[in-house]
């Protein structure tokens, strides 16, 4: 079996190289391929990973789902690994990986893997942030990110002879997600902006006082005390009150596209 690690990128440069340096024993002497589509970097990221043997593919960004669906369908191999940038394949994963696309034709058709976070660079293991598991391994063909603009999650595509048979790996995936707080913070803004667009989707919205101060009130105190979040001290704090934040900006920008729309 071959394998095709897809990988989407912008201005990636500082977290690349660790990501394409993990994959390298399972791509190496041809049992697979590294396909990474960059959306315009102004950076040395498509250097970067020329340099790692990626096939490297310029297009238009077109948004989080469209562009990972763009990189899976120029993938060549008999299986699909979908990496974020910022996401490292840990030794155990690998091994997994191995063992998963080199079974017998009563091997799965997808797999999903755990999500091992980290803020500021400490692992978050409460909160629900572990083990976060995602579809990320699937056989080519089988797969595909659902039209979302953010929060996108890959998906089994079911057809009329095959189950959706998926199974679970045990090594970590390991998410350089936010080492810094400013980066949170720029990454919740857009995050926040294409959330509250979804949302407007699915029609008008009224300014909500229980949206923007209870609902995120209530989000914090669910995952940090319920979700036994305090456990993962003061980074653990400021994640869960940050997020509390970002779920207050959706539901005001969501008030603000709606005024704005009201008075175009």
């Amino acid at each position: 079996m071959t394998l095709s690690v897809v990988i989407i990128t912008h201005n990636e440069e500082a977290n690349l190289p660790h990501t394409l340096e993990s994959v390298q024993p399972l791509i190496s002497d041809g049992k697979g391929e590294i396909i990474v589509v960059d959306s315009h970097s102004t950076d040395r990221t498509v250097e970067i990973a020329r340099s790692y043997g990626a096939k490297v593919f310029v297009e238009d960004w077109k948004g989080y789902a469209a562009q990972k669906n763009s990189a899976i369908e120029k993938a060549s191999a008999d299986w699909i690994l979908s990496l974020d940038a910022d996401e490292e394949v840990s030794p155990q994963l690998a091994d997994g990986i191995v063992k998963a696309t080199s079974r017998d034709l009563k091997a799965k058709r997808g797999y999903y893997v755990p999500r091992q976070n980290f803020f500021l660079k400490r692992w978050i293991k409460h909160g629900g942030f572990w083990p976060d598991r995602k579809l990320r391994l699937f056989e080519r063909g089988a797969a595909s990110f659902g039209n979302r603009a953010v929060h996108e999650d890959a998906r089994l595509v079911a057809t009329a002879t095959h189950h959706n048979e998926v199974g679970n790996l045990e090594g970590p995936l390991l998410h350089h997600s936010y080492p810094t707080l400013s980066e949170y913070v720029d990454h919740m803004n857009r995050y926040s902006s294409l959330a509250a667009e979804m949302i407007m989707a699915k029609g008008k919205v009224r300014f909500s006082v229980a949206n923007i101060i209870f609902r995120p009130l209530l989000t914090f105190i669910y995952n940090y005390f319920f979700r036994l979040g305090f456990l993962d001290g003061r980074e653990g704090m400021l994640l869960h009150l940050y997020h509390a934040v970002y779920v207050s900006w959706k539901y005001a920008k969501v008030w603000e596209l709606s005024r704005r729309m009201k008075h175009s």
